[in-house]
């Protein structure tokens, strides 16, 4: 296996990958120290969502890698192809990359990227895990049926602003959405094995989950060592770019929680 960021690069334009934010970046500060911080972005996005967090734990000197879940930033009929399995390979190649250069490996995640950490600690040691925005349901109440939907209509639309048009689908595939309530389940079945420590984060503004399952998912984790906190209804499912106007608070938590914060399981 070829384990480099240069690699995970040209595998991104071999799928289709054009712009150049949506790639899987590594950042190393001049004083790294000594603490790698993996970045999964959610489902329908780019390794862009989490780029802002990325800047801002390489300032404080973590090394930072932001990886790509196949099918994204590609288009929606490539989506519609992949399994969660695929995500999953990429998040831990991605963590296999950073742990080539620190000794300790966290994690954060958002919306889908956080299911997929958690099922990558049960294969790797995470030093802490940081999920933004976790589910274990959906809002929409029509998802729990879109296996069987799919075969009747492939995709789903909604109106994303032009500017945002080159880092999200407008067109989300429901055989995806599908390999979305497989992954969840699956999570289910491993939260109260999970003896990572960890923070999580939600929004009662969020209008992408299910109200209160964010906390549900916190609920059921194993770990003794553990935070929620919650926004109120002016902060939005993406927690991690200029649209929500307590980003800076998140990325403060994180920081705290990664750098400071003595954790015992």
């Amino acid at each position: 296996m070829n384990l480099s960021i240069e690699h995970e690069i040209e595998q991104a334009h071999a799928a289709g990958v054009s712009h150049p934010q949506n790639l899987p970046y590594l950042l190393v500060p001049d004083h790294p120290n000594q603490h790698g911080v993996l970045l999964v972005h959610g489902f329908g996005s780019t390794p862009r969502e989490m780029r802002l967090l990325a800047d801002y734990l390489y300032e404080q000197n973590f090394t930072v890698l932001g990886v790509r879940l196949p099918g994204h930033g590609t288009s929606s009929e490539d989506l519609a192809k992949r399994s969660s399995e695929e995500w999953l390979s990429a998040v831990e190649r991605g963590y296999l990359i950073l742990q080539q250069l620190n000794p300790k490996v966290s994690a954060v995640g958002l919306s889908t990227g956080s299911l997929l950490l958690l099922q990558l600690s049960q294969l790797r040691p995470i030093t802490r895990l940081v999920l933004l925005s976790p589910y274990l349901r959906l809002k929409h109440p029509l998802s729990p049926f879109v296996k069987f939907l799919s075969f009747f209509i492939p995709f789903s639309h909604r109106q994303i602003e032009t500017s945002e048009r080159p880092f999200y689908y407008q067109r989300h595939p429901l055989k995806a959405i599908a390999e979305l309530n497989r992954l969840r389940s699956q999570v289910k079945t491993i939260l109260n094995h999970i003896k990572t420590p960890t923070l999580i984060m939600a929004s009662t503004g969020d209008k992408t989950i299910y109200p209160g399952t964010a906390e549900q998912l916190f609920n059921r984790l194993g770990s003794k060592n553990k935070a929620f906190h919650s926004y109120g209804d002016n902060v939005p499912h993406v927690l991690t770019t200029d649209e929500n106007p307590c980003k800076e608070d998140v990325f403060r938590r994180t920081h705290d929680f990664l750098e400071k914060v003595k954790c015992k399981t």
